[in-house]
């Protein structure tokens, strides 16, 4: 039992845990990773030590099956979470919106879903569940990499084998497009790059500079299909332990450690804001400030799809929203076009 006191004065008594958990998918040298160990410290910082919480990363605590995270956290048995809205989508079937192809296209709409009417209704359909969302972090626009030719149409894409997320609209998606999709972890995968048995596979630019994809893939093509947005959440049996200025203190971290992974993962990807922000705001200069450009230097062929290259591949995956919009709901799905203008 330990008695917290704020501005002198006793209040109220809480039993703190020696460590409190935190489910993160990746490892600790991606940006999603950082961010999760930065709010660890800061909340550390935030509360004088009274609660900490270690990062068990590549999803440690789940044995590698980062799809379960939603429900330990929901049932209280990992305490805090950063991880992929993809991963908890077939709990949160709202969640699939961002996975919608081709429907969130900026950095700025990203931002106008999360903090507009469809974000605060899938945080109250997480919140109903048991995960309390505090902040909204990021893993990026998932790009497209391959070892064979560069992706400019759909036809292209033909006969071509790429691994991806191991959630079902991923597959509806480049079923849609005519290639084969198989879900893989990234060990397994790379093996598979290796021995032909795998041509491509689809990640951020925030993956694909730690894992090296030069070194598999000489070809990527920027479409920029989806985004993956991360939860920076708590379980509420967790949540609910707390009095109110340590819920404040972790969700003031959560915040401020979103912020700088968010800027972290998009850095050189939105012009200048991101870089700014993580100089002017952190005092941070991350060595590699031009991700697109850092991988075009280890001698990957990049494209850029012109507007009537991309809406071939908008036309292509039209089936994908009639069967998906359903399942996400109707509602979400209309409140996230008005949210972007749409």
């Amino acid at each position: 039992m330990v008695t917290i006191t704020s501005s002198g004065k006793p209040v109220l008594s809480f039993k703190s845990k020696a460590e409190y958990t935190m489910q993160v998918n990746v490892g600790p040298a991606f940006g999603w990773g950082m961010g999760a160990q930065k709010w660890a410290d800061l909340v550390k910082e935030n509360t004088g030590g009274l609660i900490n919480i270690k990062p068990y990363f590549g999803s440690a605590l789940l044995a590698g099956k980062q799809t379960n995270w939603f429900q330990a956290v929901s049932e209280g048995s990992i305490d805090f979470v950063m991880d992929s809205t993809i991963n908890a989508s077939a709990v949160i079937k709202s969640l699939n919106l961002f996975s919608l192809p081709f429907f969130i296209n900026t950095y700025e709409n990203v931002d106008k879903i999360e903090n507009g009417n469809s974000g605060k209704q899938i945080v109250s359909d997480m919140e109903k569940l048991g995960v309390i969302t505090l902040a909204w972090g990021e893993n990026g626009f998932r790009q497209l990499t391959n070892s064979k030719k560069p992706i400019t149409k759909p036809s292209d894409m033909n006969g071509l084998k790429f691994r991806v997320v191991g959630t079902p609209i991923f597959v509806d998606i480049f079923h849609a497009l005519g290639a084969d999709a198989v879900s893989m972890n990234w060990g397994d995968a790379v093996t598979a790059f290796q021995q032909g048995a795998v041509d491509g596979q689809e990640n951020p630019y925030g993956v694909l500079l730690p894992v090296k994809i030069w070194e598999y893939h000489k070809y990527l093509s920027n479409w920029s299909y989806v985004i993956d947005p991360l939860i920076v959440g708590v379980s509420k049996t967790t949540w609910d332990t707390f009095p109110n200025y340590i819920k404040k203190a972790i969700q003031d971290a959560a915040i401020e450690a979103a912020e700088w992974e968010k800027a972290y993962v998009r850095r050189g990807l939105d012009g200048f804001t991101s870089i700014n922000i993580l100089k002017n705001k952190f005092n941070d200069v991350p060595e590699v400030l031009d991700q697109m450009g850092y991988v075009r230097h280890q001698g990957v062929q990049i494209v850029d799809l012109t507007p009537e290259q991309r809406q071939a591949f908008i036309d292509a995956t039209k089936s994908v929203y009639d069967k998906w919009i359903p399942i996400i709901g109707q509602n979400i799905y209309d409140l996230a076009k008005k949210d972007i203008g749409q």
